[in-house]
């Protein structure tokens, strides 16, 4: 039986087409970049330079400041190292707010200039980087280790505890040390000698956790004019933070455990009104009791 042959069917090039590439391969438009700008060996005082950044879809205030030292002026000092929000380095203030300029999207900030000025509270060395030593030197002033007295009979094994002891702390351990909280926070801005929101957070996390013992030397450095007391909980640090740490309620918690030391807070007995509830008194049974009309104050003589 005969067979006719088959051509072969002519393959077509396959044809990827992309809606919209705008952003990815252009730019979407320039943005004005407003750069604090401070040499101390020829400059008085800082001022602010304008450089125009093209801006794409997914580019960063750290992105827009390397095009800046790489394109317009090598010149310009950034502090950076990770580019992924891990390492805190590129902590700045951007637009008016405390953020990292690797985690900060150009266009989510809706404007056409972007200001960069370096962290508040700190002294500055160059242009947009400060210097970070009376920061962690707070830190290390609240003993952020674990302290117990048994550690030279015990460093062939480890110290176990629950995951219920963990999640007591495990939020506070997300701190980069950035000094976001520490530049936002109003106290450190008039007491430089406060230890700041993050070093008392540090304490508060170590102080709980159920494998430390070193609550007492903790409390001598933060229970002092200049520590825990000083703290008005204007709640700015926790907002700056990037990692989602809420150094307000540990400095709150860390005053609770001090005055429970010194015997301020001590338990009460429930008020009289609170053991009939605990009885099983229903709310019905307690509107009845309410007056529906209450007597007429009496007449003026």
């Amino acid at each position: 039986m005969a067979t006719s042959e088959q051509k072969p069917q002519e393959q077509k090039p396959l044809e990827f087409k992309i809606p919209n590439l705008e952003g990815v391969e252009k730019p979407i438009k320039n943005v004005v970049f407003r750069v604090s700008r401070f040499d101390p060996d020829k400059d008085s005082k800082p001022y602010y330079k304008d450089y125009e950044v093209p801006v794409y879809r997914f580019t960063t205030v750290l992105d827009g400041l390397m095009y800046i030292k790489y394109n317009l002026d090598p010149t310009l000092a950034v502090r950076y190292s990770c580019r992924m929000g891990v390492c805190g380095s590129c902590a700045m203030v951007v637009n008016g707010r405390e953020r990292l300029a690797c985690k900060t999207n150009v266009l989510s900030l809706n404007s056409s200039i972007v200001t960069v000025r370096p962290l508040n509270n700190l002294p500055l060395i160059r242009d947009i980087v400060t210097d970070l030593r009376p920061f962690l030197e707070k830190h290390r002033k609240v003993m952020p280790y674990i302290i117990r007295d048994d550690i030279e009979a015990h460093q062939d094994r480890e110290f176990l505890q629950s995951p219920a002891e963990l999640d007591e702390y495990m939020m506070l351990t997300d701190c980069i040390k950035c000094g976001l909280c520490y530049s936002a926070c109003p106290t450190t801005a008039t007491d430089e000698l406060f230890l700041g929101p993050q070093a008392l957070a540090q304490a508060y996390r170590y102080t709980i956790d159920s494998r430390d013992a070193g609550a007492k030397q903790r409390f001598e450095v933060v229970d002092s004019p200049h520590g825990v007391w000083r703290c008005h909980f204007a709640g700015a640090c926790s907002a700056a933070c990037p990692k989602g740490v809420d150094p307000a309620f540990a400095i709150q918690q860390l005053k609770k455990l001090i005055l429970y030391r010194r015997g301020a807070m001590e338990k009460r007995k429930p008020a009289p009104e609170s053991d009939k509830v605990r009885e099983g008194i229903s709310v019905e049974e307690v509107v009845k009791n309410i007056p529906k009309e209450w007597p007429s104050p009496p007449a003026p003589k």
